[in-house]
């Protein structure tokens, strides 16, 4: 089993302890690419999938690294509509 899938699996079982590095690898996996939105962006972090034109905007957590139970929702909903999981 690839540290990919492992990740999938992880993300599918929603934890309260998915943090925002193995999302960036997740997605990465993926094919998404991380876009810094410049300095007056804040917490905003948007993830660009050039081959699909799709899109993933969402706030980085802090000061926990742990992402929120509704962005983990919102992110498999994400994926399960573009076929990727």
């Amino acid at each position: 089993m690839t540290k990919h899938t492992k990740l999938i699996e992880k993300l599918l079982s929603k934890p309260k302890d998915f943090n925002y590095p193995e999302m960036v690898r997740l997605l990465k996996g993926f094919g998404y690419q991380e876009e810094m939105r410049g300095r007056s962006s804040g917490s905003a972090v948007m993830f660009h999938n050039i081959d699909t034109n799709d899109k993933i905007m969402f706030h980085k957590p802090h000061p926990q690294k742990e992402l929120k139970a509704y962005i983990i929702e919102m992110i498999i909903e994400k994926l399960k509509q573009n076929k990727l999981i």
